[in-house]
Order: structure tokens, then C-alpha cells, then sequence
């Protein structure tokens, strides 16, 4: 057996709940799992339908995106994975979809805003969208500046990864993370259905406001405990 089959199993877990939360189509995504340990992560390989999938099949990578278990290519993505892993050392699991509201917020180059409370009951702001890449980055290491495209918005906004776990990138997709695999999954269909639930505020109201400050807070802390508001929206 593998020493690397406990982040397999935790991969191929995380993987299967994206076709069961109507979070992909075909083969549009992927989880990653992570081994600080070992310094390296697995991630499903790339373009094998979902049906098809095994804890054997996911792919062994180092967080330079180099290969170091595995027959199959790793998803077209990995480079972004590792650049997250490299550079945000307290994340476990990575998830990556085109899932159809939170994508759609995405084109649109547009973060989410903070409407309601199941907004604030996952954090404080509104979910931020990293501008569309720059013509030499994607003339580059298109999915490796990817990472860097997460990272320097983040920077730009005060932001922290361990708070805000979850992204949209300028016309591509969004982007969760979490402590573990499963609950960088959680915070994806969390996003999504937030952004489902935006999308339909403002087709009814386009003049709606965000949360109240103290509703945000509220809920926050009510959530995750009475020292653990972070931001204003």
C-alpha cells in the first residue's frame, strides 16, 4: 500500500461529493488533499470521468506541481494547487469548480455581495474576485500565476486566507480551501449557493443593500464563537 494512500482516500472522498453536490459538469473540477509531512498533496488526474474514479487513481504531487506518484496526468490545475500549498501554509484541501452561479459571478468580474445571513454565517465580506490576469501572466505559466492571481488579491485586500476561504478568479472560476479536503468542499457548495442566492436578490431588488453591520457580526459570532469576528464588509 501506498504511504501516501490516507491523502488518496481523502482526495477521491472530496471528488466524489462535487458530481453529488451538482458542483461539476463532465470533468470540470477537483480536490486536492495535502500532506505537510510528506510535502506533497494528491489531486484527481486529469480528464477521467467521475464514474471512473478510485482512491488508486488520484495523483501524487510535490507543491512544485512535479509528479511523484501516479500513471495519470494530474488536472490541468495542479500548478495552482501547489502555488496555494507552497504559499498558504495552513490549508489542507483545495477545491476548484466551474460550478454555474459562482462562475457566473466570475464572468461578470464581480464579487459576491454580503446580502444576507447565510452569507454572514460563513464570513464577514462580501466573497472577493480576483481581476482578470494580466496579458504576461497568462502569455506565462498560465495555471502557476493562477496561484499568485488568488495571492496578490488577497494581499490587495487586507484579506486573510485562514478567514476567507473562498475566491472567485476574474472570468475563469472559484476557488474554495478549508483545514481538511471536506470542508474545502463544504465551502464550495456554501459558495455556490450563496451566489445562486445573490444572483436572485438582485434580479429582484437591484438596488439591495448589503447586511446590516451588526446582523454580519451577529451571525459571525454566532457561528463560530464571540472572538471571532474579523472584517467589515
Amino acid at each position: 500500500m501506498s504511504k501516501y494512500q490516507h491523502i488518496k482516500e481523502e482526495a477521491y472522498l472530496a471528488n466524489m461529493q462535487l458530481p453529488e453536490l451538482n458542483l461539476v459538469l463532465f470533468t470540470f473540477g477537483n480536490v486536492s488533499a495535502v500532506d505537510r509531512k510528506e510535502g506533497v498533496f494528491a489531486i484527481k488526474p486529469s480528464g477521467v470521468p467521475y464514474p471512473e474514479l478510485t482512491a488508486n487513481s488520484m495523483v501524487i504531487v510535490d507543491f512544485d506541481g512535479n509528479t511523484v506518484e501516479g500513471n495519470l496526468r494530474p488536472s490541468s490545475d495542479t500548478r495552482t494547487h501547489a502555488v496555494l500549498y507552497k504559499n498558504w501554509e495552513n490549508i489542507g484541501g483545495i477545491v476548484h469548480t466551474h460550478s454555474t452561479y459562482a462562475t457566473a459571478w466570475a464572468q461578470a468580474q464581480s464579487p459576491i455581495p454580503i446580502f444576507g445571513t447565510t452569507h454572514a454565517d460563513h464570513l464577514t465580506v462580501d466573497v472577493p474576485c480576483a481581476p482578470p490576469m494580466s496579458d504576461g501572466m497568462i502569455k506565462g505559466d498560465y495555471e502557476y500565476e493562477t496561484g499568485f492571481q488568488i495571492i496578490n488579491h488577497f494581499a490587495s485586500l487586507g484579506l486573510s486566507y485562514k478567514e476567507v476561504e473562498m475566491i472567485l478568479v476574474g472570468n475563469h472560476a472559484p476557488f474554495t480551501w478549508g483545514k481538511t479536503a471536506a470542508k474545502a468542499v463544504y465551502n464550495s457548495a456554501v459558495l455556490e449557493s450563496v451566489a445562486q442566492m445573490a444572483l436572485l436578490t438582485r434580479q429582484i431588488n437591484p438596488q439591495a443593500p448589503n447586511l446590516k453591520q451588526a446582523l454580519i457580526q451577529k451571525h459571525f459570532e454566532r457561528k463560530h464563537g464571540p472572538d471571532s469576528y474579523y472584517g467589515q464588509s
